[in-house]
């Protein structure tokens, strides 16, 4: 097979299309631990804990926007300085140590309040919102890093999408720590004052970045530098954005990554909400809920790493999911409160729903950058500035017009119309919904050689 393929490409490229290892997959996965557990907590419980120590709905979603739009723009900034320096290493150690700074400030308790010496309501949003910024700055760096690594690590479809899936594997042990971690919290600290409330998130941040860390020295140890982007930067130019901007893929992928990540996102953010004031269900839930849609999401995950991908088998998969995804959202959406242990079914399917449009839209990332490694840090940095700016407003407009769950509870459909359950459920499917039809549309070229066929883990 390897003289069939030297008959096709230059011998400098053969190495480039062969399969990576298993030890080379795993390695890499672990990389995004601290920004997956630390992720968790802001999506699952930023708005809960701010609205929880009394700042209001619409004043922790300005938190939460300013952290993404932070984070949006500074994915696009990274991309750049990654796209003309190099260094994925580097850039991926240096937003870490800042993420792991920053992080528990936001969950802490208001530090520019303590050093002025007050405590309104307008100096806590404008403090909380600070650290969500610099957190998300730290946050983009690694993510971006990260992601584009993929595409300089091997020029392999398969490989590309094992790297993807294996990373996506890793995302759902952090949440499932992450949970786990809040579920210990929640039970051993009965939090009755907000000072209580800070000290509970406080752990579980302290906890959360001591075992991300960890995570990350296992990647910055275990994973070489990245030499294909050297090697394809000495004999090619590097590509303009105006070379993405005249793609009609470019703008397909953006659409189905923007959507897949407000699908993923924006339904995780309101689920503790959810699960609370409209389904009125444990105190316990809104930590056992979003594990078994991680358990499920993690499992799927690891099956998809042993599938053989090209670009049909990527839109047919994103597809079902987002078939799935409708089914539940619409469930979510329609839920009444005396039957809510029907949730714990519909958890399965957002899991598998959400493993299955996050893999596969990640992978189509790779296949629309292909080979042209001098611009893929742009792609993902301006991919991820959509993501990031259009789920800090969407859950803006949605806690703008959020208000105190009913005294009634939600027992039929009549008095199911929270804010929470469109955000939930009905959002999100109809982003899902969009997402499919737009897939629909893709030409995925793949680029990996027809007569490279090696196993995808050798």
């Amino acid at each position: 097979m390897i003289e069939t393929m030297g008959d096709q490409l230059p011998a400098a490229d053969i190495e480039s299309f062969l399969p990576l290892r298993r030890c080379s997959i795993l390695s890499y996965g672990v990389g995004h631990m601290l920004n997956d557990i630390t992720s968790a907590c802001w999506f699952t419980y930023l708005l809960l804990f701010l609205t929880d120590i009394g700042l209001t709905p619409r004043d922790a979603s300005i938190v939460m926007l300013s952290g993404q739009v932070a984070d949006g723009f500074m994915t696009v900034f990274a991309g750049e300085l990654i796209d003309r320096f190099g260094r994925f290493k580097l850039w991926h150690a240096g937003g870490s140590v800042l993420v792991a700074i920053s992080f528990s400030s936001v969950f802490g308790g208001c530090l520019l309040c303590q050093i002025l010496g007050i405590n309104s309501a307008a100096l806590r949003t404008i403090g909380y919102s600070i650290f969500a910024a610099i957190f998300n700055v730290g946050w983009a760096a690694t993510q971006v890093s990260h992601m584009a690594m993929v595409n300089c690590m091997t020029l392999n479809d398969t490989s590309r999408v094992a790297l993807a899936s294996c990373r996506n594997a890793f995302t759902m042990v952090a949440n499932l720590t992450l949970y786990g971690i809040a579920l210990a919290v929640f039970s051993i600290n009965d939090a009755k004052t907000s000072v209580d409330i800070e000290d509970q998130y406080r752990w579980i941040a302290y906890v959360s970045i001591l075992i991300g860390c960890c995570f990350v020295g296992i990647f910055l140890f275990g994973t070489k530098e990245p030499r294909l982007k050297q090697q394809h930067c000495e004999n090619n130019q590097r590509v303009s954005w105006a070379y993405w901007f005249s793609k009609l893929l470019y703008y397909q992928v953006a659409l189905v990554y923007m959507l897949t990540r407000l699908v993923t996102n924006v339904s995780q953010a309101l689920l503790a909400f959810y699960v609370i004031n409209d389904l009125e269900m444990a105190q316990s839930s809104k930590a056992l809920i979003p594990a078994l849609i991680y358990i499920c999401s993690f499992a799927v995950s690891i099956i998809l790493q042993e599938i053989k991908w090209n670009g049909w088998r990527l839109k047919a998969f994103y597809t079902t999911g987002a078939i799935l995804w409708i089914f539940s959202g619409v469930g979510i959406f329609l839920l009444p409160s005396k039957i809510h242990n029907f949730m714990y079914l519909l958890s399965i399917t957002t899991g598998v729903a959400n493993a299955l449009m996050t893999v596969t839209g990640i992978s189509m990332e790779s296949m629309l950058v292909g080979k042209d490694l001098n611009g893929c840090a742009f792609v993902y940095g301006s991919l991820s500035f959509l993501d990031k700016v259009s789920c800090g407003l969407a859950l803006y407009l949605l806690e703008s017009y959020q208000s105190s769950p009913s005294s009634e509870g939600c027992h039929d459909i009549t008095s199911c119309q929270s804010v929470t359950r469109y955000g939930s459920g009905l959002i999100p499917a109809a982003c899902a919904l969009v997402g499919a039809v737009v897939t629909y549309t893709m030409n995925l070229h793949d680029t990996t050689p027809k007569s490279l066929s090696e196993p995808l883990l050798a």
